[in-house]
């Protein structure tokens, strides 16, 4: 079953008019779930591999941050950052930080067969239509062995219509986090704060996993931390926020 909605180019255009909040908003030490959850998740299950490929870079923080991470046996470690939207590639350019960057979609990537020892996405498939091409072209350019590490917002919490309920009706009142139409794959358009829409492909992790199996991903493990405390310090009025996973990461082995 596909998602029904507007297109990848209505997702490519909107990221190019909104790029500037990604980089307000998540990037630069901005975002308590990035610099206290993603970066360090992203480089315990890189460190040991020289040649990686971030799939979706936007302005390049997680392949910078992998730039200068890292325990390599040996020469330096050579990281490519990719990314569809011209104006994130230009900031990331930018900033630099030793990584090669490239103007590319996930579902063609302009590199060769296993070319590389490890691929990181982090919070992009969610905006991708095609998971088949998109999964299968990472499996593509893992070597035997890599490493694919998937960072996704959790897809089970991140339903259409999902997040806290305040219920004041019964007595006490009670907090809890309403899930959506889970099994339902959809495509939504969000306003993510005044004036910033972003789409979003919502899939049960069924699908990602099957793919993954599907194109020679192997899952050897599923992470489900916490929310980090940056967060939680700055949703207070969330008193069950610690309960409830944001982030889903897959760490994965091309068979």
């Amino acid at each position: 079953m596909s998602p029904r909605g507007a297109g990848s180019g209505e997702s490519s255009a909107l990221w190019e008019d909104h790029a500037g909040w990604w980089q307000r908003a998540f990037t630069g030490g901005a975002d308590p779930e990035y610099t206290e959850q993603i970066l360090p998740i992203v480089a315990e299950w890189t460190r040991r591999y020289d040649r990686v490929l971030e799939v979706g870079t936007g302005e390049g923080q997680v392949a910078r941050f992998v730039a200068v991470d890292g325990d390599r046996v040996e020469g330096t470690r050579f990281v490519v950052g990719l990314d569809p939207t011209g104006n994130q590639i230009t900031e990331a350019e930018r900033r630099g930080g030793g990584v090669r960057y490239l103007r590319s979609g996930a579902e063609a990537l302009p590199l060769a067969a296993a070319s590389f020892d490890a691929v990181v996405c982090c919070l992009v498939f969610e905006h991708i239509d095609d998971l088949e091409g998109a999964l299968g072209e990472v499996a593509r350019v893992l070597r035997p062995g890599g490493r694919f590490v998937f960072c996704l917002n959790h897809p089970l919490l991140s339903t259409p219509g999902s997040g806290w309920i305040d219920d004041h009706v019964i007595d006490p009142p009670e907090q809890y986090w309403r899930i959506g139409p889970y099994l339902t794959e959809t495509v939504e358009v969000e306003q993510v704060e005044k004036g910033v829409f972003i789409r979003f492909v919502h899939r049960p992790l069924s699908r990602y996993v099957n793919t993954m199996a599907d194109v020679g991903l192997r899952l050897d493990r599923l992470l489900e931390p916490p929310p980090p405390p940056g967060f939680l310090a700055r949703a207070p009025e969330y008193v069950e926020a610690a309960t409830i996973p944001r982030l889903l990461t897959l760490v994965a082995t091309r068979t």
